[in-house]
C-alpha cells in the first residue's frame, strides 16, 4: 500500500459516492505477545503464519477491493486484535475509514483518546501516527510526533520505523526512507509495507529494479489477496524487460481489485496497453484501453493513448522500445 499525503493519495480515490455508515471502531487494544518483534521462543517474527490474523486480513482485502468498506474496516479491526501493530492492516483500516463519510474523524477521535489515556502504549502511538497520515488535512507534523514517540518507547518495534520511512518517502528523501525500512526488516523481516516501499525506492529512486524485485517478489505468498503488490510487481517486470511476466502480474492485480479501488484496478489496464504498444500488439493494446475506459480506470490517460493509437502514432517500430 502506497501511502502519500491525503491530497495526493491516488490509491484511495474511489469514484463511487461515499457511504453514510460510520465505522465500527474500538479503542486500541493493549499489545499482545504476538505483536512482539520476536516470539517467546525467539523465533523470527512472521505475522502471516498466524491463521487467526490472515483469515480476517484476507476477508478485509476482499471486502475493500469490492468497495464494501464498512465490512472491510470490521475485518481489519479483527485482524489487529491478533497482531495490533501490523502496518498493512493498520493502513487498510484507515483506508476503509477514509471511504466512509466522517469515518476517519471517528477513528482519529478514538485513537487520540486512547493515546491520552495510555501515553506509554507503543501501539497507540503507532496507530494514531498512521491515522494522521491519512488525514485530509496535512497532519505530517502530528504523524511524525506520534511515530517518534512510538520509536522512543520501543526502538526495536518495526511499525514505528515503517511509519517514519513512509514520511521520508513522501518527502522524496529516498535514502533516509530506505534506512528506516531496513531497520524495520531487522525485527520484522516479513513486514509487507517495508518490502513494498523498498521495492519502489530501488525501482524509482535508485534505478535498480532487480534489487527492488528481491524485496517484493515474496509478498504475494504472504498476502495472496493484496492487489496493489501485483501492480508493483508488474511494473518492476516491465522495467526488467519481461513483458509477459509483467502482464501476468498486472492481470492478476486487476482480477483481485474488483472495484477498481487501488493501483492495480486504476492503472493496470493502461500499463498493460503501454506494454502491448511497445510490442506493437496494437489490437491487444486497443482492447486494454477500451477495458480501462469501460471501467473508468485511468480513463483520461486511456483515451489519450487510444486516440494516438487510432491516429496511427504507433504504427511504425519504436527505436527506443517505448511509445
Amino acid at each position: 500500500m502506497k501511502i502519500q499525503p491525503a491530497r495526493l493519495l491516488a490509491l484511495f480515490l474511489a469514484s463511487a459516492s461515499l457511504g453514510l455508515a460510520l465505522p465500527a471502531h474500538s479503542a486500541t487494544p493493549t499489545p499482545k505477545a504476538s505483536a512482539s518483534p520476536l516470539t517467546a521462543a525467539g523465533k523470527e517474527r512472521n505475522d502471516y503464519a498466524d491463521v487467526r490474523f490472515t483469515t480476517p486480513l484476507s476477508l478485509g482485502l476482499k471486502h475493500f477491493y469490492a468497495r464494501d468498506f464498512k465490512a472491510a474496516e470490521a475485518d481489519f479491526e479483527n485482524a489487529l486484535k491478533v497482531v495490533p501493530d501490523n502496518t498493512l492492516a493498520i493502513s487498510f483500516l484507515n483506508a476503509a475509514a477514509v471511504q466512509q463519510q466522517g469515518g476517519l474523524d471517528v477513528v482519529t477521535n478514538l485513537e487520540e483518546d486512547a493515546t491520552s489515556g495510555a501515553p506509554k502504549n507503543y501501539v497507540n502511538h503507532v496507530r494514531l501516527g498512521f491515522t494522521y497520515m491519512f488525514s485530509a488535512r496535512d497532519r505530517t507534523t502530528d504523524a511524525r510526533e506520534e511515530l517518534n514517540a512510538a520509536v522512543a518507547l520501543n526502538p526495536d518495534g518495526a511499525a514505528g520505523h515503517v511509519g517514519l520511512g513512509i514520511l521520508r518517502f513522501n518527502e522524496r528523501s529516498a535514502n533516509r526512507a530506505k534506512t528506516e525500512m531496513l531497520v524495520a526488516l531487522k525485527t520484522d523481516p516479513n513486514n509487507v509495507l517495508a518490502r513494498e516501499y523498498l521495492a519502489q525506492i530501488y525501482q524509482t529512486d535508485l534505478r535498480d529494479p532487480q534489487r527492488g524485485m528481491s524485496y517484493a517478489i515474496d509478498v504475494p505468498n504472504l498476502v495472496p489477496g493484496y492487489a496493489d503488490i501485483e501492480f508493483h510487481l508488474g511494473s518492476l517486470m516491465h522495467d526488467l524487460k519481461q513483458p509477459d511476466a509483467a502482464i501476468g502480474y498486472l492481470k492478476r492485480g486487476i482480477e483481485l481489485d474488483t472495484g477498481h479501488v487501488g493501483e492495480a484496478g486504476m492503472h493496470g489496464y493502461t500499463l498493460i496497453a503501454r506494454i502491448y504498444i511497445e510490442q506493437r500488439k496494437l489490437k491487444e493494446a486497443e482492447k486494454a484501453l477500451d477495458d480501462a475506459i469501460a471501467a473508468d480506470a485511468d480513463s483520461i490517460y486511456a483515451k489519450t493513448l487510444l486516440a494516438k493509437l487510432k491516429n496511427g502514432d504507433y504504427a511504425s517500430p519504436s527505436p527506443t522500445g517505448h511509445p
